[in-house]
């Protein structure tokens, strides 16, 4: 073999030697796991995984798996993976939701009043809408409730509405669908198509009836 050829080969050999223990070494489900505790209820899209780690995403989908599989695997566990809204994200098993249920309803923890939930239903389903519509449906002022859902990000400004005033428009965001725990709004329990204008306070009963069944489910 030329003197040239046995170099290139040598070297040629060592960077494969380099790689696989580059491979071998690095505990990719290890490094995911870290990502997503660091990322909290933003969660990482596939692409975003597969860049940090420097991998094609069929690699990172692979090592999302693998580490999807290892918490499922183990009954000691208190977390998942799960899918929401596009994004991974670490979350705690179903098992355990007696007791978050009851760190959440310690009298330490902030939690959405019914005005609120009324609120956020009716902007869920009838988005865009604008404050006007929401007090028609709901029959009371709705200052303070979308103040609140504004302030904890599950609601947002989407627009004007055409018109005097140009009156803002709302909507949910990436937060709402995380904190009820839905992939998109396609996941909202089914309205009657149509309800009669007359039947306004039933109608935001049936809201309010509706979205409690999607929390609790």
């Amino acid at each position: 073999m030329p003197g040239r050829t046995r170099i290139l080969v040598r070297f040629l050999s060592k960077l494969l030697r380099k790689e696989l223990i580059r491979l071998t070494i690095i505990n990719w489900t290890s490094i995911l796991e870290s990502l997503l505790f660091a990322a909290g209820d933003e969660g990482l899209t596939l692409k975003q995984i597969a860049e940090v780690l420097e991998i094609d995403e069929l690699e990172a989908n692979d090592v999302i798996e693998d580490l999807r599989q290892e918490y499922a695997a183990n009954e000691n566990r208190g977390i998942i993976i799960v899918q929401l809204a596009g994004t991974y994200q670490l979350a705690t098993k179903k098992e355990n939701a007696d007791y978050l249920k009851k760190l959440v309803d310690s009298p330490n923890t902030s939690t959405l009043s019914q005005a609120a939930l009324e609120t956020l239903a009716i902007i869920a389903y009838k988005q865009p809408i604008t404050r006007a519509e929401i007090e028609e449906i709901r029959g009371v002022k709705s200052e303070r409730p979308l103040h609140t859902l504004m302030a904890k990000a599950l609601i947002k400004e989407v627009g004007r509405a055409e018109g005097t005033g140009r009156a803002i428009l709302y909507g949910t965001t990436k937060e709402f669908l995380d904190y009820f725990g839905l992939k998109s709004l396609e996941e909202l329990p089914a309205l009657p198509d149509k309800v009669e204008d007359e039947y306004i306070q039933e109608e935001a009963d049936l809201f309010f009836e509706k979205f409690q069944e999607t929390i609790n489910s």
